[in-house]
């Protein structure tokens, strides 16, 4: 069943491609690639560390790629909350790697998986609004958009949420892989 859905989770990536593609919308087109080169992570992950994801972690992982993608078709523009989910998901994601790794060598997560996620966001941050002034110099089309102080700040707010979550569950949902 889990390859059912992570089949269709890849096919969502690759509908977001085609209509990046129909668009002529850079933008959607390399964060389709990426998110779709992304769902296979999982799997090296397993074959690489001896390590074996529950096949909901596996979707969970996956659908963040996808949510990724889709938003550059217009949700990300349209529906307000749905840079918050993004951010908050990846945050998660980045949260609980950070979480097992820190657990596999006795150490006290908290402050790596805070730490962790808030370097990583605001480097996130930096790295999106360098591609967008230069793009934005260079006349070309972004493939990452900067929507100011206040969307960076928003940002940086739900990745630390999204760190929270983890630091909160990741005992419980983790530890498979711990």
């Amino acid at each position: 069943m889990t390859q059912v859905v992570e089949r269709g989770l890849r096919c969502s990536i690759l509908a977001v491609f085609v209509a990046g593609c129909r668009r002529r919308d850079p933008a959607a087109i390399v964060n389709a690639l990426v998110s779709l080169a992304a769902t296979y992570l999982p799997g090296f992950v397993e074959r690489w560390y001896d390590v074996e994801f529950h096949p909901w972690q596996r979707v969970y992982a996956e659908t963040a790629m996808v949510t990724h993608a889709a938003g550059m078709l217009g949700p990300y523009d349209d529906v307000w909350w749905w840079d918050h989910l993004t951010h908050t998901h990846s945050a998660t994601l980045l949260g609980g790697l950070t979480y097992v790794v820190s657990r596999r060598r006795d150490r006290d997560p908290r402050p790596r998986v805070i730490a962790v996620v808030v370097c990583a966001g605001i480097l996130w941050e930096v790295v999106e609004y360098v591609i967008h002034a230069t793009a934005d110099r260079l006349g070309l089309e972004p493939v990452l958009v900067s929507y100011g102080k206040r969307d960076t700040a928003l940002d940086l707010v739900f990745n630390l949420v999204g760190a929270l979550l983890v630091l909160a569950f990741g005992d419980r949902v983790l530890e498979n892989l711990t």
